[in-house]
């Protein structure tokens, strides 16, 4: 199925969750957020939240600093 990660149009499997969106970002699993569709979904959701064809996922990554 084709979703948009981050702005850009990226294929992935028809059962994709959003931690198989994260590892295709290149996001580390941790110090990171995740919204789909403008949604956060927590951490421990990830493994079981499936996305559908279309979706707008943004994964953003923590950055220290003043």
């Amino acid at each position: 199925m084709k979703i948009r990660l981050n702005g850009v149009e990226v294929d992935l499997a028809s059962d994709a969750t959003v931690t198989q969106a994260v590892a295709a970002a290149g996001a580390p699993m941790r110090g990171v957020a995740v919204a789909v569709d403008g949604s956060v979904i927590p951490r421990s959701e990830w493994d079981r939240s499936t996305l559908r064809e279309g979706a707008q996922v943004e994964v953003v990554t923590a950055a220290a600093g003043g």
